[in-house]
């Protein structure tokens, strides 16, 4: 039985290769609060499989940017709060939250809908949503007790219908009953100007403060100045009381019947956790998807076998923001595999190693966490069980080591974890400690990993780890390329030579005096020198190779376009050669038979003979006719297939210049027609199919009086066009 590969990919890779800053951006391209935090806790995959599958939905996402049938929204508010409130009994969810839970649905459905309708486009994320129920029950029960506006309907149940109509009922009597007692006491001049009132959401009288006895009714309150009273009147008072009570019972049915529907609802409660599940997991994937489209990223080809290759790959956090800065983003192309499985990069700081090396890094990461990455599509990647990563000054104070003791301790830690399925990337191997102590130390450690078959990529300006690539068959030498005038850095990595760190020639570049450079190359061992230098030297070599390189293929192109060129005008020439021969020899044949006939012409006018003259007539017909080359039957119906062969072809290519013709014409019709200038006196214009310029003298109805100097004319402003206006 196969065991299923578990993937562990430890914290402090994350940190070292910037995850974090990844699962940000990411979460930016999310819609929901809930699909935000989720994005903010994507890390790699433990098991192959499930990683596959997500790296598949992701791809199916991406492609439906680019077709047709685009998946539907998504987005959706988090019912974390009703489905707590639907874990406890004898609680019911209020109508916004059963609004929520409808919308929910809707949105869930949808989705679930179109998957299963265009499940050949997205057979995987159809496969995804197919453990989901497809029901509309929570929407139905819903729409049944709540209406569009957010209120419970009145036949929601009989006693609720009853009550309304009882309140309604009551609402017109108190209506009636204040009605009444406004006009009878307004007409006894007992009200203030104003009349009426509202006092704790009732209708109430304005009754003058020295009046107030004479009304009937409950005192509801006064004025801040004392002189109005505002009074319930007593009628109206015993209908607001038994108003009240319904109002109560009205209260309570409604509290009924929405425990009765959330009781119902509360059957739906694994569905409801599903349906937010699903969401929050096609936001994930939409954001996914967005984050890959805004890098052109894609999903490259997974090897099953130990190999690796990088065509022009892009670190995603570098790309992103040289791009919005307008900036340029060099690509690498790098290559890992069981013959090259340790590539060693050196060379000058500032040239590109690190990034180089943060970029194998972050790819792979992203690659097990779902992600699609932004490399070349003949790119080819395959899946590590560990990344292990040394990058960086990792200092301690807290814990009270040094840059040296932690990369120890972190070496320590690689050499339990390294093996066949390992990853490892380390930055400026061997540093921190004194050079031929930890460079010889760094050396054992690289040939532990290289025994155990690990695949890794190291930067190092030690001598003695690129003469151990240049020894080992299964490791590499890399470098940097470098500008060999201006050692300015090319950001380009050349797999086969180790760099040089251009040492002393950086310092004599920033000004230091060059007795003091000669001093310190005294100070050093001359072998490890002219190592050095013979390795500088060869890079400035491989540099202008490079540059010749690129020079002889622009040539060679060039070239070659010349000779297209020439060959095409030699072609034409040749043709124009031939029909040139061909014209020649039918006016010379022409030439030929016209001073034929022209003697013949002088004979008949010599001896008048008729018959000698059709004889000699037929005999030079004859004689043409006979150099002729006969045509056969069977070559003359293979002309003529030929030429309607020949008519067909040109017809189809006329009838496709017609349709885009005519679809030019319509498109040119629909085209807004720009609104017609109104002409005013003063204004130089021409009529639509004329040259001459006049200006416009006076206008009435619908024509004008154009003047062109030596004469004037009325003519129709229709058919008038402005040359310039009279503002100008």
């Amino acid at each position: 039985m196969k065991r299923e590969r578990i993937i562990n990919i430890h914290q402090k890779t994350l940190d070292d290769l910037e995850f974090g800053t990844v699962q940000l951006q990411l979460s930016e391209h999310c819609v929901t609060n809930l699909g935000k935090e989720t994005a903010l806790k994507v890390v790699p995959f433990y098991e192959v499989e499930v990683l596959k599958k997500e790296l598949s939905y992701t791809n199916e996402y991406l492609s439906s940017f680019d077709n047709d049938n685009r998946i539907p929204n998504h987005g959706f508010e988090a019912l974390t709060k009703e489905i707590k409130l639907l874990n406890i009994d004898n609680t019911y969810l209020e109508i916004p939250s059963l609004q929520k839970l409808v919308s929910t649905s809707l949105t869930a459905n949808s989705i679930l809908k179109f998957l299963g309708k265009f499940k050949e486009y997205y057979c995987n994320l159809h496969q995804l949503s197919l453990p989901i129920e497809h029901t509309t029950a929570i929407i139905d029960h819903v729409d049944v007790v709540v209406d569009r506006y957010g209120d419970i309907k009145d036949n929601a149940s009989p006693t609720l219908a009853t009550l309304r109509k009882s309140i309604a009922t009551l609402r017109t009597k108190i209506n009636t009953s204040f009605a009444s007692a406004l006009n009878k006491y307004h007409n006894l001049e007992y009200l203030d100007d104003i009349r009426e009132s509202v006092v704790e959401n009732k209708r109430v009288l304005a009754v003058k403060s020295m009046y107030r006895r004479k009304v009937k009714g409950a005192i509801m309150g006064g004025s801040k100045t004392g002189s109005i009273v505002y009074i319930e009147p007593e009628t109206t008072l015993q209908y607001s009381r038994e108003l009240n009570n319904l109002e109560y019972e009205e209260k309570e049915e409604v509290i009924k019947i929405l425990k009765d529907l959330t009781n119902y609802i509360r059957l739906f409660l694994p569905l409801l956790n599903q349906y937010q599940d699903f969401l929050i997991k096609i936001d994930v994937i939409s954001a996914k998807a967005k984050y890959a489209r805004s890098m052109n990223a894609i999903l490259p080809e997974i090897s099953e076998e130990r190999s690796m290759y990088l065509r022009d790959a892009y670190h995603p956090l570098l790309y992103l923001t040289n791009t919005a800065k307008g900036d340029t983003t060099f690509p690498q192309t790098i290559s890992l595999e069981d013959e090259a499985r340790i590539i060693v990069i050196s060379g000058p700081n500032a040239g590109g190693k690190s990034i180089t090396l943060k970029t194998v890094g972050l790819l792979q990461v992203m690659l097990q966490s779902g992600m699609l990455v932004p490399i070349h599509e003949r790119s080819k990647m395959c899946l590590f069980d560990r990344i292990l990563s040394d990058i960086g000054d990792n200092q301690s104070i807290e814990n009270h080591l040094s840059t040296y003791s932690y990369r120890l301790k972190q070496m320590n830690y690689f050499l339990r974890k390294c093996n066949k399925n390992t990853l490892f990337l380390i930055d400026e191997f061997g540093t921190g400690s004194d050079p031929e102590l930890g460079g010889s130390l760094a050396e054992s450690f690289l040939e532990v990993f290289y025994d155990r078959k690990a695949f890794g990529i190291i930067t190092t300006h030690y001598s003695n780890l690129k003469l151990l690539a240049n020894e080992l068959p299964h490791m590499r030498n890399a470098n940097m390329l470098f500008d060999e005038r201006t050692l300015e850095p090319i950001y380009k990595l050349v797999i086969g030579q180790a760099g040089s760190s251009f040492t002393f020639e950086v310092a004599q570049k920033n000004g230091i005096p060059y007795s003091l450079i000669n001093k310190a190359k005294k100070k050093i061992e001359r072998g490890k020198v002219r190592f050095d230098a013979t390795i500088a030297k060869l890079q400035k070599q491989r540099s202008r190779l490079e540059k010749t390189e690129q020079s002889l293929k622009a040539n060679e192109k060039k070239k070659q376009s010349e000779a297209d060129k020439l060959e095409e005008v030699n072609q034409k020439v040749q043709k124009k050669l031939e029909n040139y021969q061909e014209l020649y020899d039918s006016n010379q044949r022409l030439i030929y038979l016209g001073q034929k006939v022209n003697d013949l012409a002088d004979k008949f006018q010599n001896n008048n003979k008729k018959r000698e003259l059709m004889s000699e007539l037929f005999r030079l017909v004859q004689i043409e006719n006979s150099k002729k080359k006969k045509v056969s039957a069977k070559q003359k119906r293979a002309e003529k297939a030929k030429e309607a062969q020949i008519k067909k072809e040109a017809e189809k290519k006329v009838e496709v210049i017609r349709k885009k013709k005519k679809a030019a014409k319509q498109k040119e019709k629909e085209k807004p027609t720009p609104p017609k200038p109104v002409l005013k006196v003063g204004d130089r214009v021409r009529m639509h199919d004329g040259r001459a310029v006049g200006t416009i003298d006076k206008i009435e109805k619908n024509k004008a009086t154009v003047n062109y100097g030596l004469f004037t004319t009325n003519v129709s402003i229709d058919l008038l066009e402005l040359v310039e206006s009279s503002n100008k």
